[in-house]
């Protein structure tokens, strides 16, 4: 009974980390689909060869940087902030509203290489808090386990101490 709401914790934390550690089956990511495929050729080049499914933590820590490489190469080594800010008729872009394209109702065209950084860091902060909520559980089953006996040992140590008399004199008689 007084286990029990210690027991429903590591549960919970324990389900939350098994929902996190492994993104990739949900997320649908093969061998030869753009980012990933750099992905799978740098792990062979490192010597891993387990399977993905296994390793998530190395694909949320390595991914971010394969994105942000893939963005730079799409924008031509050029970062969000460099960017114009509004697409033009030869691709290079302006931040000026009177030189961009217009779509049939007349609103502004944003970049598309700019559009390209927005997704490319919403992603890469995706895997970033994955990895991070998976250390996190792992730090919250660690502290558990640390509670949970220190918890037994005040029990053991109060235990000990409430068995003993005291008598007037203060001395401590054995219990029993």
């Amino acid at each position: 009974m007084a286990l029990e709401p210690a027991t429903a914790l590591a549960n919970a934390i324990y389900e939350g980390r098994s929902a996190i550690g492994q993104p990739l089956p949900r997320w649908r990511l093969t061998p030869g689909a753009g980012i990933f495929a750099s992905f799978v050729t740098y792990v062979k080049a490192a010597g891993v060869d387990r399977g993905f499914a296994a390793d998530a933590a190395r694909v949320e820590t390595r991914m971010p940087s394969y994105i942000r490489i893939h963005a730079l190469e799409a924008s031509g080594g050029k970062t969000y902030s460099q960017l114009p800010r509004f697409a033009t008729a030869d691709g290079a872009g302006t931040s000026d509203k009177a030189l961009a394209l217009k779509d049939a109702a007349g609103a502004v065209l944003s970049n598309p290489a700019r559009d390209q950084w927005i997704t490319a860091t919403a992603l890469s902060t995706a895997l970033n808090v994955s990895y991070m909520a998976d250390q996190l559980a792992l730090f919250g089953i660690m502290v558990g386990i640390a509670l949970l006996l220190t918890g037994i040992g005040f029990g053991v140590l109060a235990g000990g101490l409430l068995g003993r008399k005291v008598d007037a004199a203060g001395t401590v008689a054995a219990p029993g």
